[in-house]
């Protein structure tokens, strides 16, 4: 009888674990591929030579379009970084994560990051660069149960944050041998030269990149690789801002009666604060004494073509060391087996409609980014899909490339099946949501604001709420969004109908909460 017992004992302990070795092993027999995640900050939809855009120079990334499958009409689920970034990093909205601000104390550690899960199911999980789900002023932020084992962290590319908080201040000053302060010195002013290529925030990127790639591990690897660039300010290295002239560059999407629009925004998005006619001097002479905080706002003129130059060299600069990545992996033989996903956190407003940088508005600059997968032999290659997606989408479509069940909770749609399918796929969703709920506070806005935005691919509505007004956009007849048909130019019942939908795709963002156990 004791002897039974025992035996007992042992079927116990050693079924659960058998259990999980084989949950283990089956999900890794799927052969899950290794994930290259790769994050820009601020990136416009437009910014690729590959989408139309003949003025700026992105080889690597029309080679890697050639290679992949590209979403024209991606949108993010807010225009500030944490709310966006905590919503593709959990694949939930942030109506539900209640991540809604930059500079909040911590992340809910209830949220669940997708690359905890990939974790949890095996991979060696490495980030680079900025995360941004919490406040990162003084050093580094606040981690979650975040899932990450190598963390090489950098939040900027500015010298705000000294070596022992930064590991790319770090590696300038330990292993490149230079002077932090001397370094970052011409990195003063609005629109200026930043620091040479070899010592560039992008360039560390890359090296620890390859670094993490090369490590030898026995199962899959995730590395999230996010740079500081193009977010302000504009500092690409000298060479690379020589190669753009800004009397070559088309101007901002702009026209007079837009400073008078912004006035009716002054309240509730700092942006509109310093609307101006994007063809002033750029930049102005210093003021006596220099800039009390450079690089964060923008002069009192500026010249959107200078502006849209040193971004346009940013950019490229990107571009060439994301193509460093992938020939490397082509040359370690891992290429074939690595779901590459390039997108950005959000855009940017380069003087449209009078605009600088981001805010509480929701024009196409600012929420509409580029998103490219690429996995050869699974995913099809050379495709260009008009349907509408959200980068929500992105946590499942990884799990579901992986081969890991797609958590109850969340909310964003798997895009996988759709890629390696051998039909070209043109729908995906019928509307696409973004939201601001007083994300940035800023001291020059008393008002705390709580905007929304849905756009079924034709018409982009947005309410301020609490406020009585909002906008709505014809994108078919007025893609530059110069005609506000809120109050005039629309049919009533039209209009009636788009509210509808507004409040319907608005509130399936709220999560319905824990998973039932039963009915009762």
């Amino acid at each position: 009888m004791e002897r039974k017992k025992k035996n007992i004992r042992f079927i116990d302990i050693i079924c659960p674990l058998l259990k999980l070795t084989l949950i283990y092993c089956v999900t890794m027999n799927k052969k899950s591929p290794n994930i290259i995640w790769y994050c820009t900050d601020q990136q416009r939809y437009d910014t690729i030579n590959g989408l139309g855009n003949l003025y700026i120079n992105t080889p690597n990334l029309n080679k890697f379009m050639k290679n992949g499958y590209t979403f024209k009409n991606a949108y993010v689920q807010s225009p500030i970084c944490t709310p966006s970034r905590a919503s593709f990093l959990t694949g939930r909205y942030p109506a539900s994560t209640h991540a809604h601000r930059n500079g909040a104390e911590y992340f809910p550690d209830h949220e669940v990051l997708v690359t905890k899960l990939l974790k949890d199911a095996g991979y060696d999980c490495g980030l680079i660069g900025k995360l941004h789900l919490s406040s990162a002023e003084g050093g580094v932020e606040k981690r979650t149960d975040d899932g990450y084992d190598t963390f090489y962290y950098s939040h900027d590319s500015t010298p705000k944050l000294n070596p022992e908080t930064d590991d790319y201040k770090r590696w300038i000053v330990e292993e490149k041998k230079q002077n932090l302060k001397k370094l970052f010195e011409p990195v003063n002013n609005f629109c200026c030269d930043g620091v040479p290529e070899e010592f560039h925030q992008t360039t560390w990127c890359t090296e620890m990149a390859i670094k993490f790639i090369n490590k030898k591990r026995k199962g899959p690897w995730m590395l999230s690789i996010n740079p500081f660039d193009p977010h302000p300010p504009f500092d690409p290295p000298k060479e690379y801002r020589e190669r753009y002239n800004p009397d070559d560059l088309p101007g901002p999407l702009f026209k007079l009666n837009d400073i008078e629009r912004q006035k009716k925004f002054q309240e509730v998005c700092q942006q509109a604060v310093d609307a101006v006619n994007p063809g002033g001097e750029n930049p102005p002479p210093p003021p006596v004494g220099g800039y009390k905080n450079p690089g964060n706002w923008p002069p009192e003129s500026f010249n959107g073509k200078i502006v849209k130059a040193h971004y346009y060299a940013m950019i490229e600069l990107l571009d060439k060391h994301f193509g460093i990545l992938v020939d490397h992996l082509k040359e370690i033989g891992q290429l074939e087996n690595t779901l590459i996903i390039f997108h950005s956190d959000h855009g940017e407003m380069l003087g449209d409609h009078g605009l600088i940088y981001k805010g509480s508005r929701f024009f196409e600059g600012l929420v509409h980014v580029p998103l490219i997968f690429s996995w050869p032999g699974k995913i099809k290659s050379d495709i260009v899909s008009s349907a509408l997606v959200e980068l929500v989408d992105l946590a499942p479509t990884i799990l579901d490339a992986a081969g890991i069940d797609i958590p109850y909770y969340m909310q964003g749609q798997s895009l996988f099946e759709k890629m390696c399918s051998s039909n070209e796929v043109d729908f995906h969703k019928p509307v696409v949501v973004a939201e601001f709920n007083d994300s940035l506070g800023s001291p020059r806005i008393v008002r705390d604001t709580h905007a929304t935005m849905t756009f079924d691919g034709r018409y982009k509505t947005i309410i301020y709420h609490g406020l009585g007004f909002g906008e709505i956009y014809d994108l078919e007849n007025d893609p530059g969004e110069f005609n506000d048909l809120w109050d005039k130019g629309i049919d009533d019942k039209l209009k009636l109908k788009l509210m509808h939908l507004h409040i319907d795709a608005v509130m399936n963002t709220s999560s319905a909460g824990i998973q039932r156990k039963g009915r009762f």
